[in-house]
């Protein structure tokens, strides 16, 4: 078996011949990246099924829309709530947890009987995911043992791992609405859930973070009102209209959860997000870097399907092939940035991975109502590029910043800001497409994501530090 020599730099709790078995970094790895991957593979897969859906449930245009966004609005509300339970009851079995669910709601979306089912099916895949994602990266960051250059390799192909299956989602659902029901897009993640389950059979248990006994049960439940508030304020935006009461209503009582989130976090004596982590170095600029990256991508992918389907005409399972490229770049760049990471730090991948990202936007401008496929190639090689390459840079430097016990939150308190922003992009994008023209919406959507990208690199540039000062434990926040 391969080792790594490292000192005792790593403390207590190490191997006592001072060396680092890369054996239960793998399996680590592997159950990690299997949980990620399920998580991100439900995002997409089910957007080229929704006409079939339609069709034999019987569900209007809003109630589709529901089967799409009931799972990210449960997700990004729970992810906080997910990384607290982790960090204090162990990752691994909230992670075993998390499968569970998700595995049983799959099975009710693939025998869901009504519309009305299929949405709440969807809502608990929500539930199950808030709670594998930001334990899947405790894990890793455990099995690291805090280890820089480990951990950065390891992230890289956990974000690969994801952004392949994200970015495959509508190719893989096109196959199988070809040649079986649109049922078995939700089936198949049950074989996918008993082999992660496996997996974590043998990945030893995280650390816990030292807290109080009590959970901060307020502090959730105004974190889950601030963050239902803003999604679903933006989701019902552009059908119901910035003056009808209900979206008024949602964007009031976001502001005021929030308000009252902070305030209660700050008088807390355990809190569930110590608003310490904001003032270390480089943790806000990477979380901010992270809801851009977000915004920008998930927007742009939407209003593409629609563009490839409606205003090029091509097939559910054509589109699907179309993404392809993203696919390809997502993997290379992925894995050379956990490279590049491990050796000069993170803030250049995050600077250049940004720039690449916006010069790939900014290539579909030229996209027209007519543009062959391979026009399209450049943008679409070049953003998964820039993508791959920033974003398991930014979730390194995430990490690298805390004690490893608080991972979970942290990782939590990342994925909730990138999940809302993902949502935001989605109606943002959306809006520009809604009215009818869609080739004008993707070139003002693009504009947008591009300048956001500029951002986002000039973020990097300025908050970002390679070396970090002393992790921050929980109970030091």
């Amino acid at each position: 078996m391969k080792r790594l020599g490292r000192a005792a730099a790593y403390g207590p709790g190490m191997t006592t011949d001072k060396t680092l078995s890369l054996r239960p970094i793998g399996v680590a790895l592997a159950a990690a990246s299997l949980g990620f991957a399920l998580i991100q593979l439900d995002v997409t897969i089910v957007n080229v099924a929704l006409p079939r859906i339609g069709a034999t449930l019987g569900a209007p245009v809003d109630a589709l829309q529901w089967v799409v966004d009931a799972y990210a609005l449960v997700f990004a509300v729970l992810l906080l709530t997910g990384g607290l339970l982790g960090d204090r009851f162990g990752a691994r079995r909230l992670f075993r947890i998390g499968l569970g669910v998700f595995a049983l709601a799959s099975l009710g979306c693939g025998a869901a009987p009504s519309a009305g089912v299929l949405i709440g099916m969807r809502a608990a895949q929500g539930v199950g995911a808030a709670a594998m994602l930001p334990s899947s990266l405790a894990l890793l960051n455990h099995a690291c043992h805090h280890d820089a250059r480990l951990r950065a390799r390891a992230v890289g192909l956990w974000t690969a791992a994801g952004g392949v299956t994200i970015a495959a989602g509508p190719l893989i659902g096109g196959l199988l609405l070809a040649v079986t029901s649109w049922r078995t897009i939700f089936l198949v993640n049950l074989p996918i859930c008993a082999a992660g389950f496996l997996l974590t059979l043998r990945v030893d248990e995280t650390e816990r973070a030292p807290r109080a006994a009590h959970l901060d049960v307020t502090g959730q439940a105004l974190a889950v009102l601030a963050l239902a508030g803003l999604i679903g304020g933006v989701i019902e935006l552009r059908p119901l209209g910035a003056l009808h009461p209900l979206v008024i209503g949602a964007f009031v009582l976001a502001l005021v959860a929030g308000a009252a989130f902070v305030r209660c976090e700050a008088r807390s004596r355990a809190p569930m997000v110590p608003l310490g982590f904001f003032r270390l170095p480089s943790f806000a600029p990477a979380v901010g870097f992270g809801i851009l990256a977000n915004f920008t991508y998930y927007g742009v992918v939407f209003v593409l399907s629609l563009y490839l389907q409606r205003a090029l005409g091509y097939s559910a399972l054509t589109a699907g092939l179309a993404y392809l490229p993203l696919t390809a770049t997502f993997i290379v760049s992925n894995v050379a940035s956990g490279w590049l990471a491990g050796r000069i730090g993170t803030r250049g991948p995050m600077i250049v991975g940004a720039l690449i990202g916006a010069a790939g936007f900014a290539l579909l401008l030229g996209l027209g109502s007519h543009t062959p496929y391979i026009d399209m190639l450049p943008g679409f090689a070049l953003i998964p590029l820039g993508m791959g390459l920033a974003v398991p840079a930014m979730t390194t430097t995430v990490l690298s910043t805390v004690d490893k016990s608080a991972s979970g939150i942290a990782a939590a308190v990342l994925n909730a800001a990138r999940q809302a922003g993902g949502a935001v992009g989605v109606a943002v994008f959306g809006a520009f497409a809604g009215n009818g023209h869609l080739v004008g919406g993707l070139h003002a959507g693009v504009l947008v994501a591009t300048a956001a990208m500029l951002t986002a690199a000039g973020l990097a540039a300025w908050g970002i530090r390679n070396r970090q000062t002393a992790a921050l434990r929980p109970e030091r926040a």
